[in-house]
């Protein structure tokens, strides 16, 4: 459990980075950050989101913290373990924020000092919207907190992984390898972030569609509004996953189309019948 003596340090001050100071600011840890942008600094600490802050890479702050919760995107996030490992007190742990893990968690492992420790996870929590001045803790109650550990964790990392969960207020914290969590993500999230880009390049009419569309449309085109840069480079990184679960969605909706053009009401009855009854999980 973080606590008063603790020194964090989060890398990458955006919206789940803020969220994260937020969430522990109550604990009354030394919240540290380092990010790009000096007007983001300026905002969390205005808003007494952290206790100090910079844009540089700040070898005596990496130093101080025993903590380091990277908020970056995957291949930033290995070059800057790479440059600044060298800063890190020992003992530090390390953990990260990002929705690929293979080809990211054990590349950092393979060159990290062998007194640092990284423990990859991920917050299944997010919005539509980008940068600190969105984040809020609120999206972290109750919701589902994955930790990927390898075999180079220790049950000490682990433990303190979930207890960051738990004190950021997540519903229901599991464990995942590397392997099946880019399975599992490629169809949970970034699946259903394919299909609301493609549905909105489906029709470039969306000045004259704005005006007739209902909540359906809305809400499932709701993370169409989408990180291009952060997006595409967790496509590519988790390619293989993602190309499958496209192929079995397109073998989805064609199986879908051609009840529709056989009329066969029975068919599509039985599609309609399966999605509610598997819908009707998530609502548990």
């Amino acid at each position: 459990m973080i606590g008063e003596k603790d020194n964090v340090l989060i890398v990458g001050l955006g919206l789940i980075g803020g969220s994260y100071a937020k969430g522990l600011r109550p604990s009354g840890c030394n919240l540290m950050a380092i990010t790009r942008s000096q007007s983001t600094i300026d905002y969390a600490l205005a808003h007494d989101m952290i206790d100090e802050g910079t844009i540089e890479e700040d070898s005596a702050m990496i130093g101080k913290a025993d903590l380091i919760i990277f908020g970056l995107y995957p291949h930033t996030m290995i070059e800057w373990v790479r440059r600044n490992q060298q800063y890190m007190k020992p003992g530090a742990l390390l953990t990260d924020v990002s929705g690929v893990k293979s080809g990211v968690i054990d590349v950092i492992q393979s060159f990290l000092r062998k007194d640092v420790e990284f423990i990859g996870s991920h917050p299944m929590a997010g919005r539509e919207v980008y940068g600190v001045q969105n984040s809020d803790a609120a999206i972290f109650h109750g919701a589902n907190f994955i930790v990927t550990p390898t075999e180079q964790n220790t049950p000490e990392a682990i433990a303190a992984a979930r207890s960051l969960a738990q004190q950021l207020g997540f519903g229901r914290i599991t464990e995942l390898s590397l392997e099946d969590h880019d399975k599992m993500i490629g169809f949970v999230s970034q699946l259903t972030h394919a299909v609301a880009v493609s549905l909105m390049n489906t029709n470039d009419d969306t000045t004259h569609l704005k005006d007739y569309t209902g909540d359906s449309f809305r809400d499932l085109t709701r993370i169409a509004k989408i990180n291009e840069t952060m997006w595409a480079e967790l496509f590519f990184l988790n390619k293989k996953n993602l190309v499958g679960e496209i192929d079995d969605f397109i073998a989805a909706l064609e199986e879908l189309k051609d009840t529709i053009v056989r009329e066969d009401t029975q068919a599509i009855k039985k599609l309609f019948i399966q999605s509610t009854q598997r819908r009707k999980q998530f609502d548990k």
